[in-house]
C-alpha cells in the first residue's frame, strides 16, 4: 500500500455559530467536511466548547473538541478538551489549565497583530510550552505573515499546522493538514511531524462571500 493513503485530511482551526462571528450551524458542518474528505475537524469556537461538545456527540470519529482562546498576549488553540477555559487569563495560567486536561496547544496566526497576534518577546516565552505553530492560516490578508510563521517554525524546531480559520461554509477546507490518523493529543504531536500543510488564501470574492453569510446568519439568529 502507497504511504500517502495511509494519510487522513484534517482541519485544525474551524468555527461555528457558537463563535458570534461565524455563520456555521453544526449539521451543514459536518456534512460539508465529509464531502470536502475532511477526517478530522477541530472546532475552535472563541473562549467557548459547547458546540464543538455537541457536535462530538453528532460524529464522534470527526470531531476534535478545540478552543480558540484569548489570552491577554494572544490567542492560542487546544485541542481535546473537556472543560472550557475563560478568555483574558495571562499566557502561562492559560497553558497551566490546558496541560492539566492534557491538551495540545498550538499558536494561530502568530504574527497577525490584527488579529491577536503575539509580540516577539511574549511568544518566545511560551515557546517551550506549547506544541505547534499555525503556519498557515487561510483568513490572514497577507501571505507575507505565513511565510514568517514558517521560517520561524523552521528556525525554532516546532511542529507546524494550519487551518482555514473557517467562519463560514465557503471557507472549510481551505488550509488542512494530512497526515496519519491520531484519536488523543500524544497521536496528534507524533502524526504532526509527518504532516503534509496544503492550502490557500480566502480570496477577496470568497471573503465577500463569507461575510455576506455570517451577516445573513446572524440575522436568521436575530443578532
Amino acid at each position: 500500500m502507497n504511504a500517502n493513503s495511509q494519510l487522513i485530511k484534517a482541519e485544525f482551526h474551524c468555527h461555528t455559530v457558537c463563535s458570534p462571528d461565524s455563520s456555521n450551524q453544526l449539521r451543514p458542518l459536518i456534512q460539508t467536511a465529509h464531502e470536502r474528505g475532511i477526517s478530522r475537524l477541530a472546532i475552535t469556537d472563541h473562549n467557548r466548547i459547547g458546540c464543538a461538545l455537541q457536535a462530538k456527540q453528532m460524529d464522534p470519529e470527526l470531531i476534535v473538541v478545540g478552543e480558540e482562546i484569548l489570552t491577554d498576549g494572544g490567542e492560542l488553540l487546544a485541542y481535546y478538551l473537556s472543560e472550557e477555559i475563560p478568555a483574558r487569563l495571562s499566557p502561562m495560567e492559560t497553558i497551566e489549565r490546558l496541560k492539566k486536561q492534557g491538551a495540545f496547544i498550538a499558536v494561530p496566526h502568530p504574527f497577525d497583530l490584527r488579529r491577536h497576534g503575539w509580540k516577539m518577546e511574549v511568544l518566545l516565552e511560551i515557546l517551550p510550552h506549547v506544541d505547534a505553530l499555525e503556519v498557515f492560516n487561510a483568513r490572514c490578508l497577507r501571505g507575507g505573515l505565513n511565510d514568517q510563521a514558517l521560517a520561524f517554525a523552521q528556525e525554532k524546531g516546532m511542529r507546524k499546522q494550519a487551518g482555514s480559520d473557517a467562519h463560514s461554509l465557503v471557507e472549510l477546507g481551505l488550509a488542512t493538514v494530512e497526515l496519519p490518523p491520531f484519536g488523543n493529543p500524544d497521536e496528534l504531536r507524533a502524526a504532526l511531524e509527518l504532516g503534509q500543510i496544503s492550502g490557500r488564501l480566502l480570496s477577496p470574492w470568497d471573503h465577500f462571500k463569507a461575510s455576506a453569510s455570517i451577516a445573513f446568519g446572524k440575522v436568521v439568529r436575530g443578532k
